[in-house]
């Protein structure tokens, strides 16, 4: 489904474990899944304005705009990214992303929504650094893995159908109402 129905843009069809010679956190292709990159587009969470963080009202000067090779998370923190990878999820797919062991056992958790029945887009990535240090993220390489289940028939409504409000996000995508 990848390369036939354009599902994942750009594709990766082996585990890519190095690049130049230097390892990275691996990306690509899995036994049962596909591990994600991040991009080099971060937006950093700040508390320098002191706002409150309100899913219905977001204000967006809690965010610091960063476009690099790494991003620094501060300590007890958390910043949001997007894959560098563009998906088109068929009717018949759920896709479900968990963060790579790697960050885990550093302290950081990413977390993202399920991937639902025609979604489509880049995906915004939120990793929370849950350390009183400050962590590193890479961009261009390996965050998370996607796991995709497929039914055998398709869904009722898709996210497409009922007109989601992240359908055909590109960037970092910060919350809507």
């Amino acid at each position: 489904m990848a390369t036939e129905k354009k599902m994942i843009e750009p594709f990766e069809s082996n585990q890519v474990k190095s690049v130049d010679g230097e390892r990275i956190v691996s990306y690509g292709t899995s036994s049962y899944g596909y591990d994600v990159r991040c991009s080099n587009e971060f937006k950093v969470f700040t508390n320098l304005e002191s706002v409150i963080v309100d899913p219905k009202r977001f204000d967006e000067s809690s965010f610091v705009d960063k476009k690099a090779d790494v991003c620094i998370i501060p300590p007890n923190s958390f910043a949001l990214a997007r894959t560098v990878e563009f998906f088109k999820i068929p009717r018949n797919v759920l896709t479900v992303c968990l963060g790579k062991s790697t960050y885990a056992r550093c302290g950081i958790i990413v977390n993202v929504t399920p991937l639902e029945p025609e979604w489509e887009g880049h995906v915004t990535l939120e990793f929370s650094n849950t350390t009183p240090l400050p962590a590193k993220i890479y961009a261009n390489e390996g965050v998370a893995q996607m796991l995709f289940f497929e039914s055998d028939e398709d869904c009722e409504t898709s996210y497409k159908d009922r007109a989601g409000k992240y359908q055909g996000q590109t960037g970092v995508t910060l919350p809507k109402t």
